[in-house]
């Protein structure tokens, strides 16, 4: 009889760790990672915000102090040439991280990995966004 423990932790170091998050829950997620890319892009700061978890919002408790800290930070988000949805992952009931392949606005690429929470209306709020340069081509 296999010992499921074992099978368990090789699932998890080699990536496959909780269980994807539904399909309806990845959309919505993906759905507010969209509007607040396209909110950056249309520069406007206040609906960018709105897409931000009340965690962020008291952090950075205005509209200007959000933006100063995105434009200094994350450019390539801020501003991306483009921008594709690659895996999710649900950290729990109501935690799903996001990847998101970007081209910057210096033509490199990136990844970026969003972290959002359920809000208790049911949406799913940017609770944060971590940014690296990625090894891949552009094509």
């Amino acid at each position: 009889m296999p010992d499921y423990r074992v099978i368990a932790l090789i699932l998890t170091l080699f990536g496959a760790g909780p269980a994807l998050a539904g399909e309806a829950e990845i959309q919505a997620a993906q759905s507010t990672i969209d509007k607040q890319l396209q909110a950056f892009l249309a520069d406007d700061g206040a609906a960018a915000y709105s897409h931000a978890s009340p965690t962020i919002k008291k952090l950075y408790p205005t509209v200007g102090a959000f933006m100063t800290m995105v434009e200094r930070g994350y450019a390539p988000v801020r501003q991306p040439q483009s921008y594709a949805f690659g895996a999710a992952k649900e950290l729990d009931r109501t935690t799903i991280l996001q990847k998101v392949h970007l081209v910057g606005p210096d033509g490199r690429n990136y990844v970026a990995v969003y972290t959002l929470e359920l809000q208790a209306d049911g949406v799913f709020r940017i609770s944060g966004c971590s940014l690296r340069a990625s090894n891949a081509l552009s094509t």
